[in-house]
């Protein structure tokens, strides 16, 4: 029977700890190369529009893929840009086993993957969090790194002065001590873990403010005309990727110091494969900086969305509709 998961239901299921374990298994596990996020044009008469796949498989326990769409003129119509479904289908049979909440998911599992590899690159005494951004991802951000990480203090910056002190009442109100940072170039010294989230083509982190023992964790900029950091940030960090394929791909914060000449990537230290199985070191000491470039992987849809399915199949998880049907009287 195929089952319909919401984005609450995501939200609600998928929490922090145990989806961190869940990603660390999927990367430490490895197993055959999965294909890269393939994109399409699929615009109608000049308007620009996008359809992205995003399949992975373990063979004989599980598939999926991942579709998005990008409609850039739907905010014209009232509508949200990008739209997202997860398809979730047995590996023995092929049988479809449910249909998620793409952006949902994709959220829970991008933070959960900035987590997974800040346990093996941020400082283990690291309590000050600086997020970059103001999007949908932040709030999952600043969670995940609280799961690992004893924070104490979260600083917010984003372009949007106001959308940045929305997004910290809204931390606070949920029982995080979080502040929203007026200057960026200030906040960067005081951060022991700096986030950013963002779709930015200019660099917004220079390398010269960060202070030495930071980890910087790079998550938006997803292609190779974007970037978060400058190229002295990167030539200053031990550099660890999500996948090299992927990265060596669509990461502009790689790809352009590359480009100039200022940096190689023979210099890539290990990717989260390589961290989970303990084959490449992650912090070596407690002064340097080391950076995490993620541009995602569908290995970590898979594993998210095998996680909420089989809990919910168990029995081990109660979705919020059917916690209602729980307590209503027939």
């Amino acid at each position: 029977m195929l089952r319909s998961y919401s984005a609450a239901d995501v939200h609600a299921a998928l929490a922090f700890p145990g989806l961190i374990e869940a990603l660390r298994a999927a990367f430490r596990r490895g197993g055959e190369p999965m294909p890269l996020r393939q994109a399409y044009e699929v615009g109608v008469d000049g308007a620009p529009a996008s359809l992205l796949t995003m399949p992975a498989w373990i063979r004989g326990e599980a598939l999926g893929v991942k579709l998005v769409t990008v409609f850039p003129q739907n905010a014209e119509r009232g509508l949200g840009a990008v739209s997202s479904l997860y398809f979730l289908l047995d590996g023995q049979t092929g049988q479809p086993r449910a249909m998620i909440d793409g952006e949902a998911l994709t959220n829970r599992r991008t933070a959960a993957a900035s987590a997974l590899a800040s346990d093996y690159l941020s400082r283990t005494d690291s309590r000050t969090l600086l997020v970059v951004g103001t999007g949908h991802l932040a709030p999952h951000l600043v969670a995940a790194h609280c799961a690992i990480r004893p924070i104490e203090q979260v600083l917010i910056w984003g372009r949007n002065p106001q959308r940045a002190l929305a997004l910290a009442e809204t931390l606070v109100r949920q029982g995080v001590n979080a502040t929203p940072a007026a200057d960026l170039a200030e906040a960067l010294p005081q951060a022991d873990i700096v986030s950013c989230a963002t779709t930015s083509t200019e660099p917004l982190v220079k390398g010269a403010s960060l202070r030495p023992g930071t980890h910087l964790d790079l998550v938006g900029a997803f292609r190779p005309q974007m970037r978060e950091s400058d190229d002295e940030a990167i030539s200053r960090s031990r550099v660890f990727v999500d996948t090299f394929a992927g990265a060596l791909a669509e990461a502009g914060d790689l790809l352009q110091p590359i480009a100039a000449g200022r940096w190689s990537a023979d210099r890539i230290c290990g990717d989260l494969h390589e961290l989970t199985r303990g084959t490449r070191p992650g912090r070596l000491h407690h002064n340097e900086i080391t950076l995490f470039k993620s541009v995602g992987a569908a290995i970590e849809d898979l594993a998210a969305a095998s996680l909420l399915v089989n809990d919910a199949t168990s029995g081990s998880l109660v979705r919020p509709s059917e916690r209602g049907r729980a307590t209503t009287k027939a």
